[in-house]
């Protein structure tokens, strides 16, 4: 028998006329790895929920069909039991965190569990160690940045040792150093310890080869069902985006066989050479779009130093200059201070040493109201920014609190951001990538002529990434300045004109982004890791394909 068994299952959420899961069936067998993909509001969560028992028990609604766990009906388990036989991270890492100490929470469900004291020492010490928390070890989660928490969340569940991980986007706010870190210790986990794993992720160029099989969900339901390779010709060859940037760029080309990895790219990609194919000759020179005027800076940061109350350091000595229409991605590792930057940009927290000037106006001087006149903040987590009834509402209150007028800026982002469905929907009833369109638009709605993006593609499908791009193109051509902070090096590489690295509160690196991504060892996209010591200047999909010929079969 399959450890998991999921028959004809139908699932409504309450108060939903439409089902988020339509007759699902899928078996998973134990020590299975097994990835979830497919676009915002397809399912994922909810059939990841399912499977630990939290729908119907735990949201309500209404439930057809049987989810069964080692041959038993899941909703016959004790919560008891089934929290030692399997353990969920959630997209969120704020609502899975209960404890006021770091320490504390990987400890909270070993508590609960009435592990002996030994035992669990044993247990918190080894996965803090595992994910590098130890530092950490006596911080209040309160202070820690949204990928150390969702580290903490991490650890936290592995801490149960349970049979079964099932993980609904666990690296979202993770650096990529620190991303493929905690997957291949998951895959190590899965092929020395025969943990099954069961992935939802929409940065599919992390994980998509690990997994032992990948299933794809459209509209509720599994759409497709087979081994990675297998999948990724049928996404291709059905036109869905759900593919990672290696299989795509030799799947464009006519290649005969796919590759998934780097490693398998690269050596298909010298073979490719080697036959007399050469990269395209007389293309038009790279060019970086730097903004390069005469205009007063939108942004002017002089020799800005900040420290928290509780004395942690997190901003030393930076200096910054943003033109009008410049797009500038922040990137950086976990509490590198990124975000501390971004809040100094809006004038949410002030300098301590050092000037911070938007639009002329001293941060120090302008009321916060003042400056959310010129400037739009998008947060990490898009719940801190959804208050209202319905998603048009949201819109709306923005426009009425800044009293600007409509000019159909209302129906144009709803159309924009794929939310006019969703228009008269709570924005809590949402999935996680639509929350952070229905935020997005909420700050764009006013037209902002600085817009700040905390992790902006969070959550979001590849699809709607390239939406999100191509529209923050528009808006900083419009000049708009643009400042994001990510850790999606293939969407910064794709749209960005310039990088900023960040590294223990200081600026590490500030310039073009090929110079920044094209030699860097972690913050280099998959593209421009095939093309490394080949071409530096190719760094995205578009790049590549001006360089290699087409229909190589």
């Amino acid at each position: 028998m399959a450890l998991f068994e999921v028959e004809n299952l139908t699932y409504y959420y309450p108060d939903t006329k439409a089902p988020s899961l339509r007759c699902v069936n899928l078996a998973i067998e134990e020590g299975e790895f097994l990835l979830i993909a497919g676009g915002s509001g397809s399912g994922k969560s909810s059939l990841a929920r399912a499977l630990t028992g939290l729908i119907p028990n735990f949201y309500g609604g209404k439930i057809g069909g049987k989810v069964s766990y080692q041959n038993r009906d899941i909703r016959s388990w004790s919560r008891q039991d089934l929290a030692r036989e399997i353990g969920m991270v959630f997209q969120d890492p704020e609502k899975q965190l209960v404890m006021t100490g770091v320490e504390a929470e990987v400890a909270f469900g070993l508590e609960n569990l009435g592990l002996p004291q030994d035992e669990m020492f044993r247990r918190v010490a080894e996965v803090m160690s595992f994910l590098n928390l130890t530092a950490l070890k006596a911080e209040f989660t309160s202070t820690l940045s949204g990928g150390q928490k969702q580290k903490l969340a991490l650890g936290s569940v592995l801490a149960m040792q349970p049979h079964t991980l099932i993980l609904d986007e666990p690296t979202s706010q993770l650096a990529p150093a620190a991303a493929e870190e905690f997957f291949h210790l998951i895959k190590r986990m899965n092929e020395e310890m025969n943990l099954t794993i069961v992935l939802v992720e929409q940065r599919l160029d992390r994980c998509f080869h690990l997994a032992d099989r990948v299933v794809v969900m459209a509209n509720g339901t599994i759409v497709q069902d087979g081994p990675p390779g297998e999948s990724a010709v049928w996404l291709i060859a059905n036109d869905l985006p759900f593919v990672p940037p290696v299989a795509a760029l030799f799947a464009r080309v006519g290649a005969p066989e796919i590759p998934l990895t780097v490693k398998e790219g690269r050596r298909l990609l010298k073979k490719i050479l080697c036959c007399g194919n050469t990269p395209g000759t007389g293309q038009e020179q790279l060019k970086e779009n730097l903004i390069d005027n005469d205009s007063e800076p939108v942004i002017e940061v002089k020799n800005l130093w900040f420290s928290y109350p509780n004395g942690r350091e997190a901003l030393r000595d930076i200096n910054l200059l943003v033109a009008p229409g410049e797009f500038l991605a922040v990137l950086g590792e976990n509490a590198a201070g990124k975000t501390t930057l971004l809040k100094q940009l809006v004038g949410l927290l002030k300098p301590n040493r050092g000037k911070v000037m938007i639009m002329g106006r001293d941060t120090r001087r302008a009321a916060t109201h003042e400056l959310a006149h010129y400037t739009g903040y998008l947060p990490q987590n898009p719940n801190d920014f959804l208050f209202q009834d319905t998603v048009e509402e949201e819109l709306r209150f923005t426009l009425a609190n800044l009293n600007l007028p409509d000019k159909g800026r209302v129906e144009q982002l709803l159309g924009r951001l794929g939310l006019i469905q969703h228009r008269h929907a709570n924005p809590r009833d949402l999935s996680s990538g639509e929350r952070q369109r229905v935020a997005l638009a909420a700050v764009m709605v006013a037209t902002p002529q600085l817009l700040v993006l905390d992790e902006p593609t969070r959550c979001i499908d590849y699809g709607m990434k390239a939406t999100l791009g191509n529209w923050l193109q528009e808006i900083a051509a419009g000049g708009t300045a643009v400042v994001m902070v990510t850790h999606d090096v293939d969407f910064a590489a794709e749209y960005a004109c310039r990088v900023v690295m960040l590294f223990d509160g200081r600026i590490a690196f500030d310039g073009p982004k090929h110079a920044a991504l094209g030699s860097s060892m972690f913050y280099s996209p998959q593209i421009g890791r095939i093309f490394r010591g080949m071409d530096n200047n190719v760094l995205t999909l578009r790049e590549a394909l001006n360089r290699i010929p087409l229909n190589l079969n």
